[in-house]
């Protein structure tokens, strides 16, 4: 026998329902038990932009999880890593927003929300810029590796649109990080790129792949970098401003030297990565 609140709004859906299928052409009057029912609805449930996945808690905690094991089986499970990154990043995400706000360049940033696509790219321009230019280096960095920019997976379990914009840029920029530190996509570029990133964003996905990436370097690999890349790239991420607070889409025809200069990256050492 149904009780209380959920046996009277049980009651009344079936009311409303019955009086819909009989073709009944006036609404069912809203009672008072209706309203206790809509009150009693989770909140926080509703999507805030495209493509949003509300989740509660533990759902996050699960999907964190499972994420986390299968993006350490295979790092290039972009997806997986994707996941990870939003569904722990509750707390560096604010700070990195702050930062951007606190800039004048990250605050016209979030406020005009670029994106990084092929089709928000001229990429004939780019190849035509001479070289060393961002534009230039970065369409031969993507060329040379076969990657694309829209590969990046959209956010979808970030409970903020603001800060669903933030991990998305960050992911958009990421390619543009191997290109200002002059790093490959090869195991040994990847781990580089990420202890960077996890000294700048504090991505716990970040410090995640930073830290067992290693596992997967071979004993020459993982000598060059202890020795020589480690080292450079946390002093390069601590002296560096924020990588988020440049507005890259401007500066293509920068020299990529000079934008090393500007935001704090040391020149990369030399050797084969």
């Amino acid at each position: 026998m149904l009780r209380g609140a959920a046996g009277r709004a049980a009651l009344l859906r079936a009311v409303r329902g019955a009086a819909g299928r009989a073709g009944l052409g006036r609404a069912v009057p809203r009672a008072e038990d209706e309203e206790e029912e809509e009150e009693e609805q989770p909140v926080g449930r509703v999507p805030l932009y495209p493509g949003h996945i509300p989740t509660s808690t533990m759902q996050k905690a699960l999907l964190a999880a499972g994420s986390a094991c299968a993006a350490l089986w295979d790092p290039y499970r972009h997806d997986m890593v994707a996941v990870l990154g939003e569904t722990t990043g509750c707390l560096a995400l604010p700070k990195l927003r702050d930062r951007m706000r606190n800039d004048p360049e990250g605050y016209r940033i979030l406020q005009e929300r670029p994106r990084i696509h092929l089709s928000t790219l001229d990429m004939a321009r780019l190849r035509g810029l001479p070289d060393g230019t961002l534009g230039r280096e970065y369409v031969r960095f993507l060329e040379d590796n076969k990657v694309s920019p829209d590969t990046r997976m959209p956010a979808k379990f970030v409970d903020d649109e603001e800060l669903a914009y933030v991990i998305q840029r960050y992911r958009e920029v990421h390619d543009l990080m191997h290109t200002l530190l002059g790093m490959p996509t090869n195991m040994l570029g990847e781990v580089v790129v990420k202890w960077f990133e996890a000294v700048q964003t504090g991505l716990p996905m970040c410090v995640l792949g930073a830290a067992f990436g290693p596992v997967r370097l071979n004993a020459r690999k993982l000598q060059v970098l202890v020795t020589e890349l480690l080292p450079w790239a946390i002093r390069s991420g601590s002296n560096a401003s924020c990588v988020l607070c440049v507005y890259y889409e401007q500066r293509w025809e920068q020299s990529v030297e000079s934008l090393r200069e500007e935001i704090g990256i040391f020149p990369p050492p030399a050797v084969r990565v």
